[in-house]
């Protein structure tokens, strides 16, 4: 009797794929690796090349060559000033509740509110009091959505350089042969800067919608590229449809470094290869989506970028010269970051792009077709560039490592994002425009993030309903406020065991697609 040995499979490989002999060579796909001529068993994703990390948080200082150092004090300054405010609700609505005996509670109650949160509480809560105690949860939820409001219409204030910013930025993408940015990271709240801080790109110049594990709608992108074409033809807006340039589609997902196995993405069960495969064959099939619809060789590139949630750190996994790639060919900022601390900005500067042609040229896993094309190049030099400055930031104010390697939102925001709230971990996005296609990535946030986060601890779940109308097209505003309807409608039905205990609540606010425009509450 021959008894033969079971096959050892890469723990890497999809489930059901055959490792190659050593010598072979795998197909080549967006989502499977070539094998190298030495090596039958792929390694792990953060094993790979020079530029693979050399630690998971420890040795990175402030003090970086790159660093834009007046940007981060910028930046801080928002961060600081954006969570102080939230910080604040708690302990200032204990104060309340232990006043709620007292004479004049409900005026020195709203006096509170005032001189320490800005706001007003509502006042039929307040003079209710006396009935069956303080509806603490109510006060919290209208605590947070009031907060939520103000901080958003702020915003704009005094900010017309915003405007600027995204003119110069949108006129570098088109150096890059790019005429469209359009990114969709993970709902993650951890990812929530990713746009401001990590990537450091201007709010008005780059499209961003978030997904549960970065599953983007493929359908609805397909749709915003033939608009975006369209554009081009009709108006030549940013630029003409004979221009080569190109529509960039970029997926994030993220992982962490710090505790892999529980504090990755929830969606993915916090495995970064599935996190990352997934969102690699969501951008192979929109690439090929377009193809098929419209015609091969259609204006698309494609980046796929993961994010380490407990440092800020990027991963830009390079495209080859058939716009292929490879979840082991990417160029780690981390380890970028230590490598050129102790430079000149202009090696430094050097080094960067070495690094990004030393990826393009690896062997083994990984292997690509060449580089390419040069305005790809340039824009992953950029992104990482700017992600040095996020690193040098979290190194000065977090010491290299955030304390909150978890989830820490404080609320949902579900329907369309509010490109005002970029600060790291204060949120969970579910992006939706019905229940029945955003049902599993509003589960996520509410089931598997904000029962325990809020749940457990007795305190609601916060949930801000937020769309956009065009005031250009007739009937458009009534037609998003019903959509806002149903959809909070919906969110109490699902979560029913949640509404009945006053655990969970709908603040709905609608407003013109323009940015900077005011917010418009809803009456429930």
């Amino acid at each position: 009797m021959v008894v033969r040995r079971r096959r050892k499979t890469s723990p890497l490989r999809p489930r059901g794929s055959v490792t190659g002999r050593p010598g072979a060579s795998a197909p080549r796909s967006d989502h499977t690796p070539a094998v190298g001529p030495d090596s039958s068993v792929a390694p792990a994703l953060g094993e790979v090349g020079r530029y693979a990390p050399v630690d998971t948080g420890g040795g990175v200082r402030p003090g970086h060559p790159l660093a834009d150092e007046r940007g981060n004090e910028r930046l801080h300054a928002f961060e600081q000033g954006f969570r102080d405010r939230f910080s604040e609700l708690v302990p200032v609505l204990r104060e309340i509740h232990s006043l709620q005996h007292e004479k004049g509670f409900s005026e020195r109650a709203q006096s509170l509110a005032e001189r320490q949160l800005g706001i007003r509480l509502p006042e039929q809560v307040l003079e209710d009091a006396w009935i069956n105690h303080l509806d603490t949860r109510r006060l919290y939820l209208e605590g947070s959505f009031r907060l939520f409001d103000r901080l958003v219409n702020e915003y704009w204030s005094g900010r017309d350089d915003l405007a600027a910013e995204a003119e110069s930025a949108i006129a570098w993408f088109l150096d890059c042969d790019f005429h469209e940015v359009d990114i969709s990271p993970c709902s993650d709240g951890r990812l929530l800067g990713l746009r401001r801080f990590i990537l450091r790109l201007p709010d008005m110049a780059v499209r961003v919608k978030s997904y549960a594990g970065a599953l983007f709608d493929i359908e609805e992108d397909v749709r915003h590229w033939t608009k975006r074409e369209l554009l081009r033809f009709r108006e030549g807006r940013p630029t003409t449809a004979d221009v080569p340039s190109r529509y960039l589609k970029v997926a994030a997902y993220h992982y962490s470094s710090a505790d892999p196995n529980h504090q990755g993405c929830t969606a993915h069960a916090s495995c970064e290869r599935e996190a990352a495969d997934a969102a690699l064959r969501q951008l192979r099939a929109f690439r090929q989506a377009v193809e098929n619809t419209y015609c091969c060789g259609a204006s698309v590139d494609t980046l796929l970028i993961g994010v380490d949630t407990d440092t800020d750190a990027i991963k830009v996994h390079v495209p080859d010269g058939e716009t292929r790639m490879s979840l082991y060919r990417f160029v780690d900022s981390a380890a970028l970051y230590r490598e050129t601390q102790g430079m000149n900005e202009q090696d430094a500067s050097l080094a960067v792009y070495r690094a990004i042609q030393d990826t393009v040229h690896q062997q083994g896993w990984g292997t690509g077709n060449g580089a390419p094309h040069e305005g790809m190049l340039r824009f992953i030099s950029r992104l990482l560039m700017n992600n040095l400055s996020q690193l040098d930031y979290v190194a000065r104010y977090h010491g290299g490592h955030y304390a909150d390697v978890g989830h820490r939102e404080r609320m949902i925001i579900v329907g369309q994002e509010v490109e005002e709230m970029q600060v790291r971990n204060f949120a969970y996005i579910a992006h939706l425009d019905t229940m029945e296609e955003g049902a599993e990535s509003m589960d996520v946030g509410v089931n598997k993030v904000f029962r325990k986060l809020n749940v457990e601890r007795g305190l609601p779940v916060p949930v801000v309903v937020h769309f956009r109308y065009d005031r250009k097209v007739p009937g458009s505003r009534e037609r998003v406020e019903a959509r806002c309807r149903r959809v909070r409608d919906e969110i109490m039905k699902r979560y029913r065991d949640l509404s009945e205990k006053g655990l969970i609540g709908c603040h709905m606010v609608i407003r013109d697609k323009r940015s900077g425009s005011q917010l418009e509450p809803l009456e429930a």
